[in-house]
């Protein structure tokens, strides 16, 4: 019977902290060992055995992919700046627009008709909690009530929501619903005598709004609406 104590002990399998505190420990290690620097080069850059190891064409190959990842990166800044800008000037644009209504159904119709085709989506609506009471010329056409409650229910406590991949609400979009894909919902807070109200932006491609856009034009965009409301309907802040 063997003894246990004659056989050859079993190597321990060093991982890959085990090395690298190996390295800290010894930092001349490669410098003593210049052999071991082959074994680190890629196999297309092994130098020839017994020649010393050369780890420029290595560090130019990093390098160069660097480069490369800065490049990729610069133009994402480039483009994202460019879709930001072109977004302001869509929204400044909608603004003067709403501005120049001559009337207060010309400003429903900017809202709803000439707004969405300035910021290239498919529909908006105008949606308030109302009986048709509540505000002045709330039958006026491209404005849509809802009973009370319903606009907290969708928005909860927040300003703005943006989404995608999703299917239209029918008591804001109508017949339109089926179109919509991605939208933003924007609360409006008219006045302190009115009830709460939203615009609905919709979109027919499901990317085109999502949780992770920025919202400050948008938001700028509904404080705009809620002045020109009250300029139109003589409403106290």
């Amino acid at each position: 019977m063997t003894d246990p104590a004659t056989q050859p002990a079993e190597k321990s399998v060093m991982t890959k902290d085990d090395i690298i505190e190996f390295l800290k420990d010894n930092p001349t290690f490669l410098q003593d060992n210049p052999d071991v620097e082959e074994l680190l080069l890629p196999q297309k850059k092994r130098p020839v055995r017994g020649q010393p190891a050369d780890f420029q064409s290595y560090m130019i190959e990093r390098l160069k992919t660097a480069k490369e990842d800065a490049v990729e990166t610069t133009r994402e800044i480039v483009e994202n700046s460019r879709a930001n800008m072109n977004n302001q000037q869509r929204i400044y644009a909608s603004v003067l627009r709403m501005l120049e209504a001559a009337t207060f159904q010309d400003f429903i119709h900017s809202i709803t008709m000439d707004v969405p085709n300035i910021l290239d989506v498919d529909i908006a609506v105008l949606v308030v909690e109302a009986d048709g009471q509540d505000i002045p010329l709330i039958q006026t056409n491209g404005i849509r009530a809802v009973p009370a409650g319903t606009v907290s229910q969708w928005m909860g406590d927040k300003p703005v929501i943006l989404e995608d991949n999703i299917g239209g609400i029918e008591a804001i979009y109508g017949g339109g619903a089926t179109l919509v894909k991605s939208q933003i919902l924007l609360r409006i807070d008219i006045s302190m005598d009115t009830p709460p109200a939203i615009v609905a932006f919709g979109s027919r491609n499901a990317d085109t709004f999502n949780d992770g856009q920025a919202t400050d034009q948008v938001l700028f965009l509904a404080r705009v609406i809620e002045r020109c409301f009250r300029t139109w309907l003589s409403l106290p802040v």
